[in-house]
Parts: C-alpha cells; structure tokens; sequence
C-alpha cells in the first residue's frame, strides 16, 4: 500500500493514493475479495458478497467549485505562463468574468446540476468533447497498456496466452454483469476495513446509504459506471457527432489477424463461457488460416477523420446485401482479439505496434482490443470516449493476475477437435471499386501519420518509489518536476502541461486536471539550471519539498473536483449552446494554457510493463510515466521537427541525475 507522511488528512491519503497511478491497491488480490471458495468449474474471477453496484446510489456527487476559487485557481496556473503585461491583461478578462457573464453561468451551471442528481456536470460536456472531435481516434485519443510477460516464459506462446487472456476476460465480463465483482473501493486503513466484517457489514446497508457506512470504516467507493460500456460496445461514425453502441445480448468475439475478420461465439445459448479447449481450438484455426494478407483490410478505415469514415460506413454498408449485416456484427462484438505476425523486441517498437500498428490488423473503434504479437506479448489498446481508463485498469489487473497464476490451458493442452471450420466465420465484406480507393487512401494517409511520430523510452534505477518515500518527497511530484526540468533545460521556459487526475471518488466522476507546472517548478527549474552555482544543496532540497507540497495540494484539490479545468470547460460548453462565447474565453491566454504541450499519464501497476499514447499537439509532448519500487520509466512520443524526443529523453535523465545528487548531497553544478 501507499504510506504517507504523519498528520495527513484521510482524504489526502485517498486522494494521493488513487491519483499516482496506483489504483491497484484499491482492492486486493481476488482470493482475499471473495467470499466463497470459486470453483474451477465456475465461469466468475471470484464471487463477492457486496454487489458490484451496492455503492453506485449513494456515492456523493461531483462538486462545483465556487467561482471565486475557479478563477483564482486559473490565474495561478497563468501566471506561471505569463509575462506580467500578460498576466495583467487576462486578470482583468478574469475580474469582468466574475463579475459578469462568469457569475450568470456559474448560477445556470448551480441550476442545471440541481435538475440532473443522478450524473455529474462534467458528464454530457465531456462525452461530447470526444464524441464531437472529428479527428482520427488513432493516435488522438486510442491509448495503450502493455501486459508484463508471463512469468512462466513457456506460457508465452501466442496460442496460449491468447486464449488464457480471453478466458480470463470473459470471466471478468460475466463477473461484473453478474453482480459479482467486487466493487471498486479504496481502503486507507485495509487492516481494519479490507476484511469480512466490513463486507458484512456493508452488505446489510440499504444501496441508499452504503457509502456512508464504508465512510465510517474509512473505505471510499468508487464509480463504476463506465464498466457497462467495457464489453459489446462501439464508437460508431456519424457525422458531426459520433454515438457509443452497446448491445450485452450478444455472445461472439471479433478476431482479427493479416487484416482478415473472424468471428465464433465464445457463449454458448445458455450463457455459459465456452470451454477453454474449444476456443483455444478456434483461435488455432485462424492461426493456421494460409491466407496471405488482406489488400482491403477494412480495420484501416477506422483511422479516418470522423465525418469521412461515416460517409464510407454508409456506403460500405450499402454495397453489399450481407454487410450491413456484417457490421453490426462488429459492432456488437464482445471485443476484438487481434493477432499480429510481429515480434517487437525494443521498447520503441512495441510502442509503435501497440499504439497504432499500421491500420490493417486493428478496429480502433472497439472499447477495447486485446492485442497478441507472434511471441505472446500482449496490450490492451482502447477507445477513450466511453471511460477514463479505471475499468481497463481494473480488467487488466484481474486479467493478468488469473490468466497467469491461474491458466485454463497450458503448452501440453490439446485443442478441441471441433470443426472449426463450421464454428468460425470468415466476414468478407463486399467491396465496389470506390471503396477500395477508399482503403489505399486510408492506408496512405494513415502511413503518412504514423511514420511522422516519434518515440523514445528511458528507464532509471538510482532511485525510486521507495527512496523518494523515504525522504518524504510525492513520487508524482518529483516524476513531474523532472517532466519540467526536461522541458526547461531543452527549450529555457515553461509550458502548459497536463496531468488528469480520477474524480472516480464522485458519482460519474471523470477527470480533472492538475497543473502541474506551478510558481514551485518554476523556481525550481530556473535554480537547478543556473550556471553560476549561487544555490547550496540546502536551498534544492527546499526547493523540491516546496514542489511536493504544491503538487500535493493542486492533486487533493482536483481529486476533489476542486480544479478550475472542468469548471471552465463545463461553463464554455453551455454558454456556446447559446451562442454566448465569453470574453474570458477568447483571451489568447486562455487558447495557449489548453494547447497541451507536455500532456502527462502515470501508471504503476505489477501487471503493466509499458504504456502509451500520443502527442496532443504537433508540437508537444505525450509523457507516459511510471514510479517504481524498482525503476522509474518514461514513454514519450512526439512529432518532428517542431520537437525532438531524442533529446528530451537525455534532459529527463540529466533532470533524474540532477535530483540524485541532490538526494546524495552534491551540488549538481560541481
């Protein structure tokens, strides 16, 4: 678990522990979350006795901060941004803003709230922020998460992790839908709360006040709302706006591999997982399919511009009598399984092939993809609109664990001697001429993305979770601090920076940002990088616990629903309903601090080894991190030649070395 320092509040050590990345450690290993013993035969990860849903009901909604503190909040964030000149001009936007229209949508934002108690006020804005973006999901948005090898490296073959991994996820699935998921709950003292009696407890507890209760024992539910959305759904194209599909009836899984499409149902009529010999027969047979790879692969469709794509899925599915028929097929699919010929070896290349892959091999619009190269490595790359990443953490956690402590199949198992043949189904799309054109023209365009990113990677051992703990300085703070120095030592200045922060702790809670350049990082960049050497090893480390501090206090606030991002854009959101746009929000100052140039994610799991995503900007930064017991890891992509990632690497590991003569006592400059 997450120690943290003497004297802090329960909601700090909340707040501190579910946003470092380590939702992990909101529940504990499925043996020690069930009640029952689970039977081999059983088609459920394990069986709680607290249903899946029994603090939905009553968990506290999200709060709208106060106006006032918003736009101090934001003022502070600009001034680090600013020149004073600067500063002075969008103060007295601010002020007007306050004043004026600022207050008349802040009381309409109050009203609206009042009128819509079972969501959040940052649900609808923030669906349709994505849902509205007519850009690619490729690459925009489609993250990554890559499993950590089986530790039994026999188990690493494509065959049988494949088939252990999906066994495990439909498992999860029906777990979760059975009501038998243990829920998603935060304890700050396990000794006292992770234990039968608190279950018990709380299981007698009316939906109606459960939360409270679990409060009582210091244990904090989290929403799961997003979870219905983890299987059988889809982004589907339409123009102007895209819509999510789910259909939970269905029963088949969509495989992908060379850009061919299979499907076979993976339930059977009674609802029960099909048996693991049987599926892992099925997915042989695809394997073993001779054909060379698809010239149409329908998959690099879905890396097209939004309003495009929904012009073809139109006439794809009109070109044809079965494909209608077809997609809607895909579309319900409990999830794709793809299975790529690649053996990436350098963490650059599973990078590449896990977050974009060259379109061909991939349906980007599925929630998710479970993704399997030729020598068993595994990722999950998924769809971002629908959820915020803590259902697939979730998944991916119980996933891992069981399939590798717990496999239905192993190297010596046989397939099942089913016909496969009759039981898997090639979908072959009828395709005109026109559509074809369409595919190559995907396939060009989408190259010419992919091949324009860049990626590096850096991994660091002189100190670590442990050791910053230890001297009682934030991991986080510190990852974030360095992401700075990186940036300052490259370019002399500070940018606008990004670091999302759950609000899972709220009833459809999504995210809040922490900004996470400040007055303190500021200082602290221009002290560590100044040439003459006038700062002892005394005023650094003073410096760093003024950034730890800081940070601290800006990630309680946003885990809080206390940040002044979401207020904003909910604010900016309803006011462009009307045709209103405030000045506040033509202010240049407003359209530089959200052009993202160092958009940052952490995550710190034993079951993830790497993770990934995009630059948000041509000429930013996408900065996956991680802070280990055992390392620290970075994973950043780019896109030249506004930006080298090349050489921002080597400043993130002058930055760690310059805090690591810190923490030994010498002056970096020496």
């Amino acid at each position: 678990m997450y120690r943290l320092r003497p004297g802090q509040s329960n909601a700090m050590k909340f707040i501190r522990a579910t946003n470092l990345g380590l939702m992990k450690d909101k529940v504990k290993s499925a043996e020690l979350l069930s009640c029952r013993c689970m039977s081999s035969k059983s088609d459920y990860i394990h069986e709680s006795i607290v249903p899946s849903d029994h603090f939905q009901k009553s968990l506290p909604r999200l709060p709208i901060p106060k106006l006032e503190l918003t736009c101090e909040r934001y003022l502070k964030s600009q001034a680090v941004l600013q020149s004073d000149k600067e500063h002075t001009a969008t103060k007295k936007l601010v002020d007007e803003f306050l004043a004026g229209e600022g207050k008349e949508l802040h009381e309409q934002l109050l009203q609206r709230d009042k009128q819509n108690k079972h969501t959040s006020y940052i649900s609808e804005p923030w669906f349709d922020m994505y849902l509205k973006d007519r850009r690619p999901v490729a690459l925009t948005h489609n993250p990554f998460i890559t499993f950590t090898d089986d530790p039994k490296p026999e188990y690493m073959d494509q065959l049988v992790r494949a088939t252990n991994l999906v066994m495990s996820s439909l498992r999860f699935m029906k777990t979760y839908r059975a009501n038998l998921l243990e829920p998603d709950v935060y304890h700050l003292n396990p000794k006292q709360s992770d234990t039968m009696q608190f279950r018990k407890f709380v299981r007698m507890l009316p939906k109606a006040v459960s939360f409270y209760g679990a409060y009582w024992y210091k244990a904090f539910p989290l929403d799961m709302s997003q979870y219905p959305n983890l299987f059988n759904s889809t982004r589907i194209p339409k123009h102007g706006k895209d819509v999510l599909f789910t259909d939970s009836s269905a029963k088949h899984m969509l495989v992908m591999r060379k850009g061919h499409m299979y499907l076979f149902d993976a339930i059977d009529k009674d609802g029960n997982i099909v048996a693991p010999e049987i599926i892992m027969s099925h997915i042989k047979h695809i394997l073993n399919d001779p054909r060379p790879a698809n010239e149409n692969a329908l998959g690099v469709l879905t890396t097209m511009d939004r309003d495009k794509w929904a012009t073809v899925r139109t006439q794809l599915c009109n070109a044809g009598v079965m494909n209608e028929g077809y997609m809607k097929l895909v579309d319900s699919a409990l999830f794709t399984l793809v299975l790529d010929d690649t053996t990436p070896e350098d963490p650059n290349e599973i990078t590449r092939n896990f977050l974009h892959g060259d379109g061909t091999n991939r349906w980007f619009d599925k929630s998710f993809s479970l993704i399997l190269t030729k020598d068993g490595r595994a990722a999950v790359n998924f769809e971002h609109s629908w959820g915020d990443g803590v259902a697939v953490l979730r998944y991916f956690n119980e996933v891992w664990k069981e399939s590798t402590s717990k496999p239905f199949v192993h190297p010596g198992t046989v397939p099942s001697n089913v016909d496969s043949n009759l039981t898997v189904q090639n979908i072959e799309f009828a395709l005109d001429p026109k559509l074809k054109e369409y595919i190559n023209s995907a396939k060009t365009s989408y190259e010419k993305k992919y091949t324009s990113l860049d990626v590096d990677h850096l991994e660091y051992y002189k100190f670590t979770k442990t050791s910053l703990k230890q001297m009682k300085l934030s991991p986080d703070a510190m990852l974030q601090l360095v992401i700075q120095m990186g940036y300052y030592k490259q370019y002399g200045k500070t940018a606008a920076t990004y670091e999302s922060c759950s609000t899972a702790a709220f009833r459809h809670g999504r995210t809040e940002t922490i900004r996470s350049a400040t007055h303190a990082t500021k200082k602290a960049c221009e002290m560590f990088n100044q040439k003459n050497n006038t700062y002892s090893v005394g005023d650094l480390k003073e410096a760093l616990e003024q950034c730890s501090k800081y940070h601290g206090q800006l990630t309680k606030e946003a885990a809080m629903g206390q940040g002044w991002d979401r207020h904003l854009f909910a604010m900016k959101y309803y006011a462009g309903q009307e045709g209103k746009v405030p000045m506040l929000y033509q202010d240049p100052a407003y359209a530089n601090i959200n052009h993202i140039i160092l958009s940052t994610s952490t995550l710190s799991s034993p079951s993830v080894v790497i993770g990934g995503f995009g630059a948000v900007t041509q000429n930013g930064y996408g900065v996956g991190y991680s802070v280990e017991d055992e390392r620290i890891g970075f994973n950043v992509t780019n896109y030249p030649p506004e930006t080298n990632v090349h050489e921002f690497i080597d400043c993130l590991k002058e930055s760690l070395d310059d805090l690591n003569a810190v923490f030994e006592g010498r002056n970096p400059r020496s």
